[in-house]
């Protein structure tokens, strides 16, 4: 995720910019400070940029935790509640020890990072981005507190909390290094072309894969190890319902992810200080929209024809669903794609629940149907959807083989 060099990063054209201005204003001093003045705002706004998004990313955990108290019986609240609050607390402490080193430190081997553990050595009042640091803080504690969701109610606080520092301090930071970092070996970021996988790189914008595959797959590892909850399945192996106790909450919960989105996509283009840059930004903005209102109109239709109801919880995890499919995709994908993109997310989800209650594999949250299999479909769409000028404009000019969708 490295989009943010300007003209003012690129010496020769600052330079000729210079010229340009010592011949108009007759003073090379006035042309270097104007220059200076402008190249200043423009970082300025970068960074503001990101951090607003970072601060919105974050407040998904008030989402996350909304979702998840009105998801379960009221006797199981407080501790499902101060599971997604440890979520941040403890993963901040556990990004800063670890984790910041093993993504984004220097790598030997394109696997993990191995310096800068607990910020040492880094020029702290330089060159160094916070609001990077930040940000990337926030997509780890989103990873972990996917999992609550899928282990709710019979899970040890003590065993959850390992598990979310876990994630926080060595699982998300070596996967984001693989996909994220400029030496990650799976990095489209990559400065050595001749280097990038398949000639193109993993195309992962937001991190379908990198952070809610991610988070859904040890969802899903963790609610098979853990068993479903008592009463959830009769004696015949059929499910049987375990309704939560506010759809209220669901539904404050799904609009505050839906909001927070707007972080977690548009944020990613991680610079707002050029034409380019905003259109990323925008672009990526109108894309997410679709695709969570195709999921949610997806469901409502396909559920209404099936079993006759308009099911409320089941539209507000296909707009979730929507939202996942499209975060890899979303600035290379065109809008009419987004919609295809989310209404498939939809059906994945309900595909995915026959298949895992065959399985008796228990989530309450339906969060392995959203994070893991609509993540992974997110990654596999790209290749089918994604569009050569956008990949263009995003991730570089250069040629990166004939990969291209539509």
């Amino acid at each position: 995720m490295e989009f943010g060099a300007s003209w003012c990063d690129e010496t020769d054209q600052r330079d000729q910019i210079i010229d340009s201005l010592t011949t108009s204003l007759g003073s090379g001093e006035a042309a270097n400070a104007f220059v200076q003045t402008v190249c200043d705002s423009w970082t300025g706004s970068n960074f503001t940029f990101i951090l607003v998004s970072a601060y919105l990313v974050f407040f998904m955990q008030t989402g996350f935790a909304m979702l998840c108290a009105g998801s379960v019986r009221t006797k199981n609240t407080m501790n499902i509640l101060i599971k997604n609050v440890l979520d941040a607390c403890a993963g901040a402490l556990a990004y800063y020890v670890t984790g910041w080193a093993f993504a984004y430190g220097a790598s030997a081997n394109g696997f993990i990072g191995h310096s800068n553990f607990a910020l040492a050595g880094i020029d702290k009042t330089g060159s160094f981005d916070w609001s990077l640091y930040l940000f990337q803080w926030a997509f780890a504690a989103a990873t972990a507190t996917i999992v609550s969701g899928s282990v709710a109610e019979r899970t040890q606080f003590g065993a959850y909390l390992g598990y979310s520092i876990f994630l926080t301090a060595f699982v998300y930071p070596v996967i984001s290094h693989w996909g994220w970092s400029s030496e990650g070996w799976l990095s489209a970021f990559r400065g050595d072309y001749g280097g990038l996988l398949f000639n193109c790189g993993y195309i992962d914008f937001a991190g379908s894969g990198i952070v809610h595959m991610t988070g859904g797959l040890a969802g899903l590892a963790g609610a098979y190890f853990v068993g479903p909850r008592m009463g959830r399945y009769d004696e015949d192996g059929k499910p049987v319902e375990i309704r939560g106790h506010s759809a209220s909450l669901v539904v404050l919960g799904t609009f505050v992810l839906w909001v927070g989105w707007y972080g977690f996509n548009p944020g990613s283009a991680l610079a707002i200080s050029n034409p380019g840059y905003a259109n990323i930004a925008s672009r990526t903005a109108v894309t997410t929209t679709l695709s969570a209102a195709s999921g949610g109109m997806v469901t409502l239709v396909y559920l209404y024809f099936r079993h006759h109801i308009y099911d409320l919880i089941a539209v507000c995890n296909g707009i979730l669903g929507g939202l996942v499919g499209i975060t890899a995709g979303c600035s290379v994908v065109e809008p009419w794609a987004a919609i295809i993109i989310g209404g498939i997310a939809a059906m994945i989800i309900q595909g995915v629940d026959f298949v895992l209650n065959k399985l008796q594999i228990d989530d309450p949250l339906q969060a392995v149907h959203i994070h893991g299999f609509c993540g992974m479909w997110g990654v596999f769409v790209v290749g089918i959807m994604a569009t050569e000028k956008y990949v263009n404009q995003v991730y570089g000019t250069d040629s990166r083989g004939n990969y291209y969708g539509l």
